[in-house]
């Protein structure tokens, strides 16, 4: 799933999350320096997400995103409140897209201090990238 595919994919989610107040792009919120990303407003706040991606191996640009299922992520504890990194990794989860190999939280990663996003792997080879701005 490339990242404009993503980005759609992650606007229909938040938009049927109990708790979310607005969705909407990066572009549409006025913020025009990142190609893919989301605004999300919960109750605990607003949290912004730029989405990059990486495209499996051998793979290329002009080639059509062709979707590969598998079983979908496991795994995903539901989040603490304000914990917003949290919230989109569980969101993500229970979405059980079959396109969806694994979700891996940066903030849990050891070392990683006060990086928050998630990196998204999917079932073709692809990841995507989102990072908490």
């Amino acid at each position: 799933m490339r990242p404009a595919r993503f980005q759609d994919f992650t606007l229909d989610l938040a938009k049927n999350s109990p708790g979310v107040t607005r969705v909407q792009t990066l572009a549409d919120s006025g913020d025009t320096k990142y190609a893919f990303g989301v605004a999300i407003t919960t109750g605990d706040g607003e949290a912004r997400w730029q989405i990059m991606g990486q495209l499996a191996e051998g793979e290329k640009h002009e080639h059509a995103d062709v979707p590969v299922t598998g079983d979908p992520a496991q795994g995903v504890a539901d989040p603490a409140p304000g914990d917003h990194e949290g919230w989109l990794a569980a969101a993500i989860t229970r979405a059980e897209s079959p396109e969806i190999a694994s979700i891996e939280r940066w903030s849990t990663r050891p070392g990683q201090g006060n990086s928050r996003g998630l990196t998204i792997a999917f079932h073709n080879g692809a990841r995507a990238f989102v990072r908490q701005l």
